[in-house]
């Protein structure tokens, strides 16, 4: 009887499977924060450059401006230039300063104020029109203000507000694209139980607004401040277009006043401008390190929620 044989058949072969181990792991995250680091590294060297070019500039008289190595320092000649630009043309810088500080500080503390509470109005309050004034909101924003700066000078020539502080301090009031950020963050920090638990205790809705919804805005509101105040600060076509006399200028056109002149008496009006123009980025350093301590707290409050 013929008996027939099945031969099994060939097991395929199956590929060695590469375990993953924790070596590998930490190298690919060491890899991946070294590039980050670098990034980080090339992008602060590309942001602090014009700074370190600037500090290096204002040390220097003119002749170290336009004959020595641009990049590095030569006589140093910083006192002299800081002493020139506070007395030339009878100390008109510290006019000039108190101007920025005014505009800046009392128009974006303002602007700051209406746009928390048009944005919370917005988020927290159900009235006919609301999705209407919301798309006229985000569609204001996207307008650039240089074409909104000759209407603006129309209309404050025609009621006599050109050439006064005025002029500067009410465009600075409405801001839209501040009131867009007030409205994201009342939506994502404010609770409709918290409004509801006060309301039923007594509290108006001007309370309620001061007394609750501010304190729990106060990253938000820092931001909205903060970059009103620097968006402000560096203005130059609107302050430009509705200010004349130089008494009312700001820093920055009244350095740009000086850089179309040439040297007068003895001064060097390059040097003024870059003496001037290094002493205007020291506010907005101040600025930022003032406003730290509120984003820190808005974060930890974040994190205990």
């Amino acid at each position: 009887m013929a008996t027939t044989t099945t031969e099994s058949p060939k097991k395929a072969a199956v590929p060695p499977v590469r375990r993953i181990t924790r070596v590998d792991t930490a190298s690919r995250g060491r890899g991946g924060q070294r590039f980050i680091l670098l990034g980080l590294i090339l992008a602060s060297v590309y942001s602090l450059f014009p700074v370190y070019w600037l500090v290096v500039a204002a040390t220097k008289d003119q002749v170290g401006l336009y004959q020595s190595n641009g990049l590095w320092f030569s006589d140093f000649h910083l006192w002299d230039n800081l002493r020139q630009v506070f007395t030339y043309d009878d100390g008109i810088f510290l006019r000039w300063v108190a101007n920025s500080f005014l505009y800046a500080g009392v128009g974006s503390l303002g602007g700051t104020l209406v746009a928390l509470a048009t944005g919370y109005g917005l988020a927290r309050f159900d009235f006919p029109g609301r999705g209407v004034v919301f798309a006229a909101v985000v569609g204001s924003f996207l307008i650039p203000i240089a074409l909104l700066t000759l209407p603006l000078y129309l209309m404050f020539s025609k009621i006599g507000l050109v050439d006064t502080p005025w002029a500067m301090l009410i465009p600075c009031l409405i801001n839209p694209f501040s009131v867009y950020l007030a409205k994201v963050y009342t939506e994502a920090t404010i609770p409709f139980e918290l409004l509801e638990a006060a309301r039923i205790d007594g509290a108006g809705e001007v309370r309620i607004f001061f007394s609750i919804v501010l304190r729990m805005m106060t990253t938000g509101g820092a931001t909205v401040f903060l970059l009103a105040f620097v968006n402000t600060w560096n203005a130059f076509f609107l302050p430009l277009t509705v200010l004349r006399g130089k008494e009312n200028w700001t820093l920055n056109l009244g350095l740009y006043n000086w850089s179309g002149k040439r040297a007068e008496s003895g001064i060097d009006a390059t040097s003024l401008v870059l003496t001037g123009a290094l002493l205007s980025i020291i506010p907005m350093g101040i600025m930022m390190v003032a406003m730290r301590r509120y984003w820190r707290s808005g974060v930890t409050l974040g994190a205990l929620k």
